[in-house]
């Protein structure tokens, strides 16, 4: 009995006030940067799986693809399940889901069966992001703390995406690829108890059958479209599949739009969108990751291919983006009170573009001044620009909405970053093209596959050797530098569109007042907690007043 009334205990205090509430965050990071890491952490190990498992080059494409197509996919189905069904009971059950199919990927002795284990897991980073999001939205009901709060998780964020290849590359020097999952297990085997026992379980007002058919015509929408996207950065972007899987999911998406309007109690209530604080805060998400994402992954083959650094030296020479970025978030919520939505959104818009701009003169040599100084803006601008979008979606959400909301901003994270690689992938591409198309030596065959990309031109340089070899190496090497200042450019643009963008976001952070019943900020020391700290561990969402009136009501 004393075994049950601890853990009840423990519940009640987390669900309530003061350093409590900094606990349930260090769970939900923990969840994040677990997500985050197993999103980059196999890019290192796909040499290694490839010369294991032998699969061919579609299987291949879907190991890689697996875990981000069905997660994004997923997002609003699971969002909105926690808000009616509880959304600690969705991450638990994420959790457990997680650590299952970690366990299957690193004894995958197929490819088959590895692609199966990538999608589980996908499934279950599907039912872990919003619920993170969601959750964090009603432990911190006061704006202010939420701010920090957010500040810290996108922060933790930032390191999973960094730490990802770093740690993919330590455990395949010591250990075999299968290493990169297990390390899943143990901290899931953690997180499951300990969220059970210190997360409060929260639900929104539950009116109404939840829409399965929405659920699942969104989820198939979706899947659709970010497969079609991702084709759009390959080889087929003009095949009969692209086009079928865009044409296939719009419909489905627009259909799903459709029946959100008409329902009395819809899965996402669209009527945020018509809030210009939250229809502006996804589309300035949507804009950063396009700008920036398919970038990225053009300056780490610069930094390889082109400077001829290892995979390590990469990931390492990447790290000051990542130390200011968590700079930013750290100092995200000072600089949401200080400037406002608006000027938070627009400056890191604005430092971003300046950062792009500022890289541009890279070029076959190394200039670490230039590219310290460059990342390090970059990431401190990029950060500063969502979290003011997050933080500003969230806030403007109510919070019986909080799971759809926390959905709806992931999923414009990751369609971003799809679009994102297929544009600046297809510009880049586009400028690099012409100039190996006269290259002395190099028969038209052998020219037409150097222009698929730098790493292949390499490959059609060893083959050729001599002096053809060598002319088609430096031809190659200036044709991407030239097409990443061309790409470098268009991302500027598309980045400074952003800032315009950002302009709609209200001018100042609109803090809710306290209300009865509301967690007090702090908990004084050998004094009991009051308010939802005694209330029972499932509660229901409750908008305080202003949120209520906002619901109707654009900024």
């Amino acid at each position: 009995m004393s075994g049950t009334t601890t853990v009840a205990a423990l519940r009640r205090r987390a669900a309530g006030a003061g350093a409590n509430r900094w606990v349930v965050l260090v769970v939900l990071c923990v969840s994040l940067l677990l997500v985050a890491v197993d999103a980059t952490v196999l890019h290192v190990a796909v040499p290694a799986v490839t010369e294991d498992l032998r699969p061919g080059a579609m299987e291949l494409l879907w190991i890689v693809d697996a875990y981000p197509l069905v997660c994004a996919s997923l997002l609003i189905l699971f969002g909105t399940l926690g808000d009616r069904v509880g959304r600690r009971r969705v991450l638990l059950l994420g959790y457990a889901l997680f650590g299952v199919a970690s366990g299957l990927a690193a004894l995958a002795d197929s490819a088959p069966v590895l692609i199966a284990a990538r999608a589980l897991l996908g499934v279950g980073g599907a039912m872990i992001m919003p619920a993170t999001l969601s959750i964090l939205r009603q432990v911190f009901p006061h704006r202010r703390e939420r701010a920090l709060a957010i500040g810290i998780w996108s922060a933790v964020a930032a390191v999973g995406a960094a730490v990802g290849p770093l740690l993919g590359g330590f455990l395949l020097e010591h250990f075999w690829w299968g290493s990169v999952f297990l390390i899943n297990i143990p901290l899931m085997l953690v997180s499951l108890p300990v969220g059970r026992i210190l997360l409060p379980e929260s639900k929104g007002d539950g009116t109404g059958p939840w829409d399965v058919t929405g659920a699942l015509m969104a989820a198939a929408g979706l899947f659709a479209v970010v497969l079609g996207v991702k084709r759009l950065g390959g080889e087929s972007a003009g095949g009969l599949w692209t086009v079928l899987s865009l044409a296939g999911g719009t419909a489905l998406l627009a259909a799903f739009v459709r029946r959100q309007r008409r329902r009395a109690h819809p899965l996402v209530d669209l009527r945020m969108f018509a809030r210009p604080a939250f229809s502006t805060s996804v589309g300035c998400i949507v804009l950063a990751m396009l700008a920036l994402v398919g970038l990225e992954l053009i300056a780490a083959q610069y930094l390889q291919l082109v400077l001829g650094l290892s995979p390590l030296e990469t990931g390492l020479r990447l790290l000051p983006l990542t130390f200011a970025a968590m700079a930013a978030g750290l100092a995200g919520a000072r600089l949401l009170r200080r400037f406002g939505p608006r000027r938070m959104v627009f400056s890191g818009f604005c430092l971003t573009a300046a950062a792009v701009l500022l890289l541009t003169p890279m070029g076959g040599q190394d200039n670490r001044l230039l590219l310290l100084s460059g990342f390090v803006l970059l990431g401190f601008g990029l950060e500063t620009t969502l979290f003011g979008a997050y933080e500003s979606m969230l806030s403007e959400a109510p919070s019986e909405q909080a799971g759809g909301a926390a959905a709806i901003g992931e999923t414009s994270y990751q369609l971003g970053a799809g679009i994102g690689i297929a544009l600046l992938g297809s510009v880049m591409n586009a400028a690099y093209a012409p100039g190996l198309r006269d290259v002395p030596g190099v028969s038209a065959p052998e020219s037409s596959a150097a222009r698929h990309s730098l790493g292949e031109a390499y490959g059609v340089a060893a083959q050729l050797g001599g002096p053809a070899g060598a002319a088609l190496r430096d031809a190659a090497r200036h044709a991407f530098v030239h097409g990443l200042h061309v790409t470098l450019l268009v991302s500027a643009a598309l980045l400074l569109l952003g800032a315009v963008m950002a302009l709609r976001l209200p001018r100042t952070m609109q803090c809710e007042p306290a209300t009865a019943g509301e967690a007090p900020a702090e908990v004084p020391t050998g004094g009991p907690a009051r308010g939802p700290a005694d209330a029972p561990a499932e509660v229901a969402d409750v908008p305080a007043p202003r949120e209520a009136a906002e619901s109707r009501v654009p900024v």
